[in-house]
C-alpha cells in the first residue's frame, strides 16, 4: 500500500472517529437541554384533571378545590333553585351564555353544567377578579334574590349558575371550567364530557 492509501485510510478513520465523539457530544449537551424546556412533575400535576366526590354534598352547599391555580367551587343545588333558574332570564345580562368562553358548549345551557344538580363554576369576579360570597339563601339579598353569589368588591350579583345580573359592573358570567360526571356521585373538573 502506498504512501496516499495510508493517508486516505488514516483521514477516514479520524474523520469516523471525530464525527462518533462530537455526535456523542451533541447528544450529552442537548438531553439537559430538552429537559429544561419539559414541564416539571409538579407543573404536570397543577393542569390535572381532579376528580371530586361530591355524595356527602347537601343541597345549598358547596365545596372548594383547587383547579389549574384557581379556586373552583362545586354547588350542589335544590330542586327549588333548578326551578328558579328558569324565571330568571329577565334579570340576567347574559340568560343563554352566548359568550363562548365562559363555558364549554355542552355546559352553555340554563343551568350551564353537564348535571343541572351541581354547578362547577370558577368563583373569580369578571368585573376586576374578586372571590364573590356564596349567598343560597332565597331572599337573603333583597326579594329578587334567589340565591348566588355576591362580590362585595363592586356589587355584582350572580344567580346559582354563575349567570351575571343585568345593571352591574361585571361584564360577563362566572367562568364554568371542564368538567364531567364519572358516575353518579363524582365529578372529574379539567376534562370535558365529550372525552368521558
Amino acid at each position: 500500500m502506498n504512501q496516499e492509501g495510508a493517508n486516505r485510510n488514516r483521514r477516514r478513520f479520524l474523520t469516523g472517529a471525530v464525527s462518533v465523539v462530537g455526535g456523542v457530544g451533541v447528544a450529552y449537551t442537548a438531553v439537559p437541554f430538552l429537559a429544561y424546556w419539559n414541564p416539571s412533575a409538579r407543573t404536570r400535576a397543577a393542569g390535572a384533571p381532579v376528580e371530586v366526590d361530591v355524595s356527602s354534598l347537601e343541597p345549598g352547599q358547596r365545596i372548594t378545590l383547587e383547579w389549574r391555580g384557581s379556586p373552583v367551587w362545586v354547588v350542589r343545588r335544590s330542586e327549588e333553585a333548578i326551578a328558579a333558574l328558569e324565571e330568571m332570564s329577565d334579570r340576567l345580562r347574559d340568560p343563554q351564555s352566548q359568550v363562548e368562553s365562559q363555558q364549554p358548549a355542552y355546559a352553555q345551557n340554563v343551568y350551564r353544567s353537564v348535571d343541572p344538580e351541581f354547578l362547577v363554576v370558577v368563583p373569580i369576579c369578571t368585573h376586576l377578579g374578586c372571590i364573590p360570597s356564596f349567598r343560597p339563601e332565597p331572599g337573603s339579598m333583597g326579594a329578587d334574590w334567589n340565591g348566588g353569589f355576591f362580590c362585595p368588591c363592586h356589587g355584582s350579583r350572580f344567580d346559582l349558575a354563575g349567570r351575571v345580573y343585568a345593571g352591574v359592573p361585571a361584564p360577563t358570567n362566572l367562568r364554568v371550567p371542564p368538567h364531567r360526571m364519572a358516575g353518579e356521585n363524582r365529578i372529574v373538573i379539567g376534562e370535558d364530557q365529550e372525552a368521558a
